[in-house]
């Protein structure tokens, strides 16, 4: 089973930015869809953006548009990234990442394997 380790979290001021890192233990590029989900306080779990297995296709929830980037590392194939800019208060929350040797879900329920998170506080 896969296994997944976030970094990057931390407290920044809203309007600032983050980059937050994934390493799997497993090879991710073409192998799985790779995706990013968060979990505020009291709230559940979201998906936030993601990445087809063959990685060309990304999505991202709506309030992440324009603002948030996934990427890929170019040389380590088991490491992915998202850029988070412009961050809003509302974007506190522990981010996580997760795979699917399937299609890209939006439903956490569909993933099987979790890291344990990175937390982001952003303040205003």
């Amino acid at each position: 089973q896969a296994q997944f380790l976030e970094s990057g979290g931390d407290l920044v001021q809203a309007g600032g930015s983050l980059r937050l890192s994934c390493v799997a233990s497993v090879r991710i590029t073409g192998n799985y869809a790779m995706a990013w989900f968060r979990q505020a306080p009291g709230s559940d779990r979201e998906f936030v953006a993601g990445v087809s297995r063959d990685g060309s296709t990304t999505f991202y929830a709506d309030s992440a548009k324009g603002r948030f980037t996934h990427s890929r590392d170019s040389t380590n194939v088991n490491t992915m990234y998202i850029q988070m800019n412009n961050l809003w208060t509302e974007d506190t929350a522990v981010y996580y990442c997760t795979a699917s040797q399937y299609d890209i879900e939006r439903d956490p329920s569909e993933y099987a394997n979790w890291g344990p998170g990175t937390g982001v506080a952003v303040t205003s």
